[in-house]
């Protein structure tokens, strides 16, 4: 089966803040004839985009056009279009993406002093790509439905009849599917379908981890699985005196708690590679750092020596689970897993 029909239905609900797919250029009224344009693929948060662009644009005189999607339906874009593509840049939340890109050969090699910018575990094993920033999972509960004692030690305990009818998911948000093939990668597959088919049973299943750490902040569901950042968000969103749950992470680097890592790549057929490195070498660098930690992105930066907003705990005290980009692999056998338990 192919990308696009094991990941059509991965795609977020709702309108992306950025021309909804359409190219849009970001700087003034646009490229003009003798301003160098490259194009961004963009499946990470719009507004941390937008923010890095405009410095990049302000510091560069480099315009960059923006797309904007999931990024797994941008990965699928770039897969069918080839060597015709029109992007320069892919940048995505998650690895498993540029993991598949990698595979087939699409993305160029980036320059050895921009893959230097972060530690070598946040880096494309072959060169062709960079982390940019880490999130990690977590546990969204309510506190009146459940006491932090009896939340599980472990992810797998979710899948147990004890959590039956309490917990939320969101199967189809493509931030799902990372965790989906961290179990497998770690667990096997046996464990993994067993897993899965526990979720089904236990769950009441949502569109996007959005939905889900509101429903446990209305008290509709006990406990919800969710990326971090999905909860110090909706506390900005809605305000710290309107937040009635709160956020659990997996102790003892449980793989409830896997680190994921956005990263970005250049692609092969990029006709301004020049340009686009410089681009990729901006996002790692101190100045973009900044700004993604001091935005309300929450995300951690890769980039060593930059604190990430201070109201996130720092990674040390997290303790996340670390599962190799080569053990996480590509998102497909996670795919039909998901499939196979009846989650899609």
């Amino acid at each position: 089966m192919g990308f696009r029909r094991r990941h059509r239905w991965l795609a977020r609900a709702g309108a992306v803040l950025l021309a909804c797919g359409s190219l849009v250029a970001v700087g003034g009224a646009g490229a003009s004839a003798s301003t160098e344009t490259i194009t961004l693929y963009n499946g990470q948060h719009p507004e941390l985009a937008l923010a890095i662009v405009k410095a990049f644009e302000k510091k560069t005189g480099i315009d960059v056009r923006v797309r904007t999607d999931d990024g797994v339906v941008l990965a699928d874009q770039i897969l069918e279009e080839g060597k015709r593509s029109p992007a320069d840049v892919y940048l995505t939340e998650n690895s498993p993406e540029l993991m598949l890109l990698t595979e087939h050969h699409l993305l160029a090699k980036l320059p050895a002093k921009v893959l230097r910018q972060v530690p070598s575990r946040y880096d494309s094993p072959t060169g062709n790509w960079v982390g940019v920033a880490l999130r990690v999972g977590a546990l969204a509960y309510n506190p009146k439905l459940v006491g932090p004692s009896a939340l599980p030690s472990h992810l797998l305990d979710l899948a147990t009849p004890r959590w039956k009818g309490k917990l939320a998911i969101a199967p189809t948000d493509s931030d799902f599917l990372p965790l989906v093939g961290a179990v497998l990668a770690t667990h096997g597959e046996r464990a993994a379908l067993g897993w899965l088919k526990g979720l089904r049973a236990n769950s009441a299943l949502y569109g996007d981890d959005e939905s889900v750490v509101a429903t446990v902040n209305r008290g509709q569901r006990a406990v919800g699985i969710i990326n971090q950042y999905y909860w110090y968000r909706l506390r900005v969103e809605v305000g710290a005196r309107n937040m009635h749950s709160k956020l659990y992470f997996f102790p003892g680097h449980d793989i409830g708690g896997l680190e994921n890592i956005s990263g970005a790549a250049v692609l092969a057929s990029s006709r301004h590679k020049a340009a686009a490195d410089r681009f990729v070498a901006f996002l790692v660098s101190a100045e973009a750092e900044r700004i993604l930690a001091g935005g309300y992105d929450f995300e951690y930066p890769a980039r060593p020596g930059v604190p990430p907003n201070p109201a996130l705990p720092p990674l040390s005290r997290v303790k996340p689970a670390v599962v190799s980009v080569v053990k996480l692999g590509n998102d497909l056998p996670a795919a039909s897993l998901l499939q196979q338990a009846g989650l899609t």
